[in-house]
């Protein structure tokens, strides 16, 4: 009796530890940073040495869409700079993606029996730890315990040092995962020192020290220079403010007077745990395990990290013509526009409508000096599908014709800084693909299915905002174009298929070989299967009925992954690769052909599964490119999934907790609540309203209320499906 009565008051303190407990509590920023090694978690043998890429995230402190990420660096030119499995920490950067760049200023606080070659200090995970706004270590070969914590455009360092030892900072100026071009770091007052380091950015910082800086020298290494800061002054702690600026020192001075004046690390740290506090309170979710809980806000934080500010606390920034500027708005960097348009970039327009709005107004001002294009991101565009998704979704303070005229432009007039190969496309309706054979992973062509399916979405992102602002003879044309999808697709084989410029199939087809630029993008036909989110309806009439696009999506989860071995494909079901983006829509397809339950199947065994995973159960089925994998799962965790992302509505799935309330920007509150255990959804309920269909209408929920979605267990043998785990 005594155990049964333990048991409950365990699964009521679990159910009811959001009431009284923190959020910040259930966020791991080190989730993410580890690396899928064994069979088990690949599905196929690992024969190279070189890993396969993870999560590529950062686990140190920075605060919500930020100018400074101060984080560990264990390895240069990798995603992060961390790598759990690393043993040796470089140094702590302060500025960080999880994309192969940045890591701007390394610091690392060293004592004696070093040399410009050999400063690493080994760490051990024991001896680490991180929380939104905070991160420490011990380096072991110092044996200097180090604190990090931030604000918007600034980093404290505490670095607590063995008693009596000597206290140094060495600076590796020369050295982020860029190239670095110019750099400098100079003593500026009896406790100051100053520089810059240029390199993916130019950027200013001036420090602030609580012990004299008695030198500052340069040693040179084999390869590097690295600059050596020495201190005076008794006790053994070492704190450093360093205040950054993309403008000028000057500018970051001012950003340090401005955010750390006077306070201490443990108020900056704390401010930073509140500010993120206050921004996960607006989705709190009630019920699930523990474990749900910490992937659901971990997933939560990182969605949150990027675009990065580049303005200062007064407004200046450089544009993109390199002139210091002001114009009366936070400027950003450009988002990861291939990765996070079909989820994140909406996350964020949702519960950050400012920050939203900002971007927006940078990307427009970069676009208006850059020859007239929106800004692009990798290989496609996109832009298109944030701003009419934001614009539909109500948000205002932009210019939308002025973005428009950007946005069109990048839809009809080629030219260097937009669409790439626009002209075939505009000319044929596809963007043709050589016609070759054995082609290597990693050779790089145009990825011509790829481009032509995403040009014909972004074709219809536009178009929705043209609608809004009256071209109706751009939106005739527009909506036209938004079928080009259809030009690639092969009847022959069911799948999407490159073509020549004379329209001829290309002759190597094996829909199970990835290729990273040949046809697909970083995908093999199976993981394009069926992309067209704005008509899904239209792409099952590309097929003799529904049941054979049910039978083809089953053979997606079921035909098993022929073992090729892929650094930025891993996390497999079937041959649906959750570690990477262009198939994220997919398990969706199922609506479609009247089978909602099937699609619950994958969704739950995804967010179950490729999340955690690892020996560590710290990492991601893959990249999580800016927070877009983090994304899919806070949605789908809710119950909403932004299936085309430009227009406003969310399709509706089971959601993960009994009860979740997500607080808009005007305060009011949605409350999204799961009645019954069953995946089969029986009923949608929003305010009252029964809902006709799958997809749900911004509007509808934008003032709050109650969206209750009723389940109900499948009927026995009605989804024989074993493609998920």
């Amino acid at each position: 009796m005594r155990c049964c009565v333990l048991l409950l008051l365990m699964v009521l303190s679990g159910a009811n530890a959001l009431a009284g407990g923190r959020l910040t509590d259930y966020v791991n920023p080190l989730l993410g940073t580890a690396t899928l090694w064994s069979q088990h978690d690949l599905q196929y043998v690992r024969h190279r040495k070189e890993r396969t890429w993870g999560a590529e995230v950062f686990p140190g402190a920075s605060l919500p869409n930020a100018m400074v990420q101060l984080s560990p660096v264990t390895k240069f030119h990798s995603g992060s700079g961390y790598q759990y499995e690393d043993k040796l920490i470089y140094g702590f950067a302060h500025t960080n993606k999880g994309h192969w760049n940045l890591l701007h200023v390394p610091l690392l606080p060293v004592t004696q029996g070093f040399t410009a070659d050999n400063y690493a200090s080994t760490f051990r995970h024991s001896q680490e730890s991180a929380r939104p706004g905070y991160y420490q270590v011990m380096l072991d070969r110092y044996h200097i315990n180090v604190e990090l914590t931030s604000t918007l455009h600034c980093a404290y360092h505490k670095y607590t040092f063995p008693q009596g030892a000597v206290k140094k900072v060495l600076a590796n100026m020369a050295r982020n995962n860029n190239t670095v071009h110019q750099w400098a770091l100079w003593k500026m007052g009896e406790k100051s020192f100053g520089g810059y380091q240029d390199g993916e950015g130019k950027i200013f910082f001036y420090a602030e020290a609580n012990c004299p800086v008695t030198a500052v020298g340069q040693r040179q290494g084999r390869d590097y220079p690295v600059t050596v800061i020495d201190f005076g002054g008794d006790g053994s702690t070492l704190e450093l403010k360093i205040g950054f600026s993309f403008t000028s020192v000057e500018n970051a001075r001012k950003n340090l007077e401005a955010e750390m004046s006077n306070k201490g690390f443990s108020q900056v740290k704390a401010e930073a745990d509140n500010t993120w506090e206050q921004l996960l309170r607006k989705v709190q979710v009630e019920g699930g395990t523990e474990r749900q809980r910490r992937i659901f806000y971990s997933c939560l934080y990182r969605s949150f990290l990027w675009p990065a500010l580049r303005s200062d606390v007064n407004g200046d920034f450089t544009d993109a013509e390199g002139h210091i500027v002001n114009k009366g708005f936070a400027y950003y960097t450009n988002p990861s526009f291939w990765d996070d348009h079909r989820n994140k970039l909406i996350l964020l327009a949702l519960l950050e409508p400012k920050v939203a709005t900002d971007i927006i107004r940078s990307i427009t001002d970069k676009g208006e000096k850059q020859g007239g294009y929106m800004p692009t991101f990798f290989h496609g565009d996109h832009a298109s599908t944030f701003v009419a998704g934001c614009y539909l979704r109500g948000l205002r303070g932009f210019d939308l014709e002025s973005a428009y005229r950007l946005l069109r432009n990048n839809a009809f007039r080629p030219g260097k800084g937009g669409r790439p190969y626009l002209d075939e496309y505009l000319r044929q309706g596809w963007i043709a693909e050589k016609d070759t054979i054995n082609v290597p992973y990693y050779d790089e062509y145009k990825a011509a299915v790829t481009k032509t399916l995403e040009y014909a979405y972004d074709d219809y992102a536009t178009a929705l905002i043209a609608k809004v602002l009256g071209h109706k003879a751009d939106y005739k044309e527009l909506m036209r174009r938004a079928g080009n999808y259809k030009n690639v697709f092969d009847a022959s084989t069911g799948f999407y298929r490159g073509r020549t410029a004379n329209g001829k199939f290309v002759r190597q087809f094996d829909p199970y070989y990835p290729y990273f630029a040949y046809q697909f993008r970083e995908a093999n036909a199976w993981q394009e299967l069926f992309y067209a989110p704005h008509d899904p309806e239209g792409v099952v009439k590309l097929y003799p009925s529904k049941k054979a696009v049910e039978t083809k999506l089953d053979s997606l989860f079921n035909e098993p992954w022929r073992g090729y071995e892929v650094e930025n494909l891993t996390g497999f079901i079937g041959n649906y690769c959750h570690g990477n983006q262009p198939g994220h829509s997919q398990p969706y397809m199922y609506y479609f052909v009247g089978e909602q339950p099937k699609a619950q199947c994958v969704l739950d065994s995804i967010m179950n599964h490729y999340y955690d995973m690892g020996d560590e159960h710290l990492a991601l089925a893959g990249m999580d490119d800016a927070g877009e994998m983090s994304a899919w799962y806070v949605f789908n965790a809710l119950g909403l999934y932004t299936y085309s992302p430009a227009d406003p509505q969310y399709i509706v799935t089971v959601p993960l907790f009994p009860q979740a309330t997500v607080t808009w920007a005007n305060g009011r509150e949605l409350i999204i609540t799961r009645e019954g255990t069953g995946r089969k959804i029986k009923r949608i309920s929003c305010n009252g309203h029964t809902l006709k269909g799958w997809f749900l209408s911004h509007k509808s929920i934008a003032q709050g209320g109650r969206l209750n979605i009723l389940t109900e267990p499948t009927a026995p043998g009605e989804t024989p499906f074993h493609g998920a785990k």
